[in-house]
């Protein structure tokens, strides 16, 4: 079946340029109405204008479809809940929402400033946070949502001169993982998206062959599946060039030692044994790993272990 959004309504911020640009005329030419979020300012966060957003409006209008902009700063909480309201006002639901909005201020941990790391997390982190918080009782109310989040692979594998920008990508994934417990319950499904692509914050990094490449429309179609009707929960999408792959978190089944041998050196000592990826599994919540280490630690001691659910 073709994945179509008609009768849907989406919000994606970043929306005026580069990725959220794509998203949004990805998921408008399927059918949904989209709210263009985009303070119009510079890479690193500095200025706002309206332009880029209208202008994508515009696109989405002439094509026959149905937008409207809203120059929210996602790092403000009042500013994200008048869009919020403005779009339950123009079409009183909300379905999708995609947080792409990001600024960068490189530097090495050394040479940054606290106020630079604090700005780009109140941007990639909190505003998605807050976009997402200020749709969640919608989507509760509805039985239906679809969120994604998007990180980075300097936040899941980190990058020189990024360590506020690898912060902020990198929480987007503990994130995720909660709110795909607590929205599960009303079909409400949140995803990642890591995305590498050529796009303002990446044109002055990538050699000319590889920005040809890297287009985001690369990537939306990926977007595009993750929050679809069908789309999975829980799932870290990596993305670029065409190619599509997930992320996944293994823990190693490890060792346990006996309580006479509780010490650094044992744990020195046994890092080859509790390093063997043999045996490695994903674990679905917190408890699943204090399940783990404490049935671990009873079996070695003849015990059993009686849960509560």
């Amino acid at each position: 079946m073709d994945i179509r959004f008609d009768g849907r309504v989406a919000i994606v911020t970043g929306a005026g340029t580069g990725l959220g640009r794509s998203h949004a005329l990805g998921l408008a030419a399927r059918g949904a109405k989209l709210v263009i979020n985009d303070l119009g300012a510079a890479t690193d966060g500095s200025g706002r204008s309206g332009d880029a957003a209208s202008q994508v409006v515009d696109e989405i209008r002439a094509a026959g479809g149905e937008a409207v902009a809203h120059g929210a700063d996602v790092s403000d909480e009042g500013e994200v809940r008048d869009m919020v309201e403005k779009t339950m006002a123009q079409w009183g639901r909300v379905d999708i929402v995609v947080n792409n909005a990001g600024i960068l201020r490189d530097k090495s941990f050394a040479k940054m400033t606290m106020a630079d790391f604090r700005k780009v997390v109140d941007v990639h982190l909190i505003g998605s946070a807050n976009v997402t918080h200020a749709c969640w009782p919608i989507l509760r109310e509805r039985k239906y949502g679809r969120v994604v989040l998007t990180s980075s692979g300097s936040g899941l594998y980190g990058n020189f001169g990024q360590s506020n920008y690898g912060a902020a990508k990198a929480a987007m994934v503990g994130l995720m993982n909660v709110l795909h417990i607590e929205g599960a319950r009303d079909n409400i499904r949140v995803n990642t998206l890591a995305p590498t692509a050529r796009t303002r914050m990446t044109e002055d990094l990538l050699p000319p062959e590889a920005a040809d490449l890297l287009a985001p429309e690369t990537i939306t179609p990926g977007l595009l599946y993750l929050v679809s009707e069908d789309a999975p929960s829980r799932v870290i999408l990596g993305a670029g060039a065409g190619c599509f792959a997930q992320t996944r978190i293994y823990e190693t089944e490890g060792i346990e030692l006996a309580s006479g041998e509780i010490t650094p050196e044992e744990v020195a000592a046994s890092f080859a044994e509790i390093s063997d990826p043999a045996g490695q599994v994903e674990l679905h919540d917190a408890f699943g790993q204090t399940r783990k280490y404490a049935r671990k630690a009873a079996e070695a001691r003849g015990m059993s272990l009686n849960w509560k659910e």
